[in-house]
C-alpha cells in the first residue's frame, strides 16, 4: 500500500512529519509518500530517507486559519490537496494530514465522494474509558444530522472498531440526556426506534456521565454535540492534571509518598494522550483518511500512519460499503 502524508501540515510541518514517517516506515508494508517542498523535507531528515519513503513535490501550503473549501479550490498545488488527489488518481491508498482539519475533510469529500449507501462522512474520535476506549462519532464533520445519518454513523463506527481497533461485535449506544427510550429531542427519539430495528448490537441510550464507564464501544451523536463533548473532555482532563500539579507539596519529603502513584499517573497520562492514537479517521468517504491534531508530534504522526495502514489492511472502506448497502433505503427516516 501507499500512504500519502501531507508533510507540510500541522503546527510543526516537516520537523515532525518527516521523522514520524521514517519511524512508521519500519512497520509499514508499502510506501509513505511525503508530499510537500522537497528542500524542506530533506532538511528535516536526520539521515537518508528509507527506501520505502519518497517525496512527491508540492509548492503550496494551506494555512490553519484559511477557509477550508476556498483553500482547497484555489490552492491546487498545496501539499494537502496534492496528497488527497493521489488517492483519487489511485497513486496512493490512504491520506494523512495534521493540517487544516476542514480542508482535509473537504478535500477527501470533494475528490473521493462518499461510499455508496453513505450520505455524509463523519469524524470518529477515540476516547479513553475504564474498560479501554470507545469510538465517538460524529465529532466534527456534520453538526446538523438526520436519523439516517446517525444510523450510518453507527454502522461506520462499528466497522472502524472492528477493522482498526480489533473489537469483535462492538456494542453501540446513542448519546442522550437519559437512558429511557422516550428521552431526548425528536431526533434522538426517532433514532432510538430506527437503531432498535436495524442494529443487533444496539444497547440503548447512554448519558454523558456514563460515557467513561466503558459499557459501549461506539457512541453516536451529531457533530454539534460530539464536538462540544470532545472539547469539554479535553479541557476537563487538562484542568484536573493542572489542579493535581498545583496541589503537590513543594517539600521533597512530603512528595515522597506520591512516588507510589507514579506508575498509575503515567498510565493515566498515556491513555489520555492523543498522540497514542495519532489521528481521527474521516469515515464514509471512498478512501482511507486520517486527520491529526494540529499540534501533533512525531509520535502522533507515526501512529496515525500505522492506523491508516491498519485501516487499509483491514479493508475498512469495503467493510463500511458492505454494511451501508445492507441498510438499504427503508431506514431513511
Amino acid at each position: 500500500m501507499r500512504i500519502a502524508l501531507d508533510a507540510m501540515g500541522g503546527d510543526f510541518g516537516p520537523r515532525v512529519t518527516v521523522p514520524g514517517a521514517v519511524a512508521a516506515s519500519e512497520q509499514i508494508d508499502g510506501e509513505v509518500l511525503l508530499v510537500g517542498n522537497p528542500e524542506a523535507i530533506l532538511a528535516s531528515a536526520s539521515r537518508d530517507l528509507p527506501s520505502n519513503v519518497r517525496i512527491v513535490p508540492a509548492s503550496d501550503i494551506i494555512e490553519m486559519g484559511e477557509e477550508p473549501a476556498t483553500a482547497v479550490r484555489r490552492k491546487r498545488d498545496s501539499s494537502l490537496v496534492v496528497a488527497a488527489n493521489l488517492v483519487r488518481s489511485s497513486e496512493a491508498d490512504a491520506f494523512v494530514s495534521a493540517g487544516n482539519t476542514g480542508a482535509a475533510a473537504a478535500a477527501a469529500h470533494l475528490f473521493w465522494k462518499c461510499i455508496p449507501g453513505v450520505s455524509r462522512p463523519a469524524i470518529a474520535t477515540i476516547i479513553p474509558s475504564r474498560r479501554e476506549r470507545f469510538v465517538l462519532l460524529d465529532s466534527g464533520a456534520m453538526p446538523d444530522a438526520t436519523v439516517r445519518n446517525l444510523l450510518e454513523f453507527a454502522v461506520m463506527g462499528a466497522a472502524y472498531a472492528e477493522a482498526v481497533l480489533g473489537i469483535r461485535s462492538p456494542s453501540i449506544a446513542l448519546l442522550n440526556i437519559g437512558e429511557e427510550p422516550g428521552k431526548g429531542n425528536n431526533l434522538t427519539k426517532e433514532a432510538y426506534k430506527v437503531f432498535c430495528a436495524n442494529l443487533p448490537n444496539f444497547i440503548g441510550n447512554i448519558e454523558g456521565k456514563s460515557l467513561f464507564d466503558g459499557n459501549a464501544d461506539v457512541v453516536v451523536c451529531d457533530a454539534f454535540v460530539g464536538n462540544v463533548l470532545l472539547k469539554t473532555a479535553e479541557g476537563l482532563g487538562a484542568f484536573v492534571m493542572e489542579m493535581f500539579r498545583e496541589s503537590v507539596p513543594k517539600n521533597p519529603i512530603l512528595r515522597l509518598p506520591l512516588l507510589l502513584l507514579r506508575k498509575g499517573l503515567e498510565d493515566m497520562k498515556r491513555k489520555m494522550d492523543y498522540a497514542e492514537i495519532g489521528g481521527a479517521p474521516l469515515l464514509g468517504v471512498n478512501g482511507i483518511c486520517f486527520i491529526c491534531h494540529g499540534h501533533s508530534d512525531e509520535r502522533a504522526i507515526r501512529n496515525a500512519l500505522l492506523n491508516a495502514h491498519r485501516g487499509y489492511a483491514g479493508h475498512l472502506t469495503d467493510l463500511i460499503a458492505k454494511r451501508a448497502a445492507a441498510l438499504g433505503g427503508e431506514a431513511s427516516a
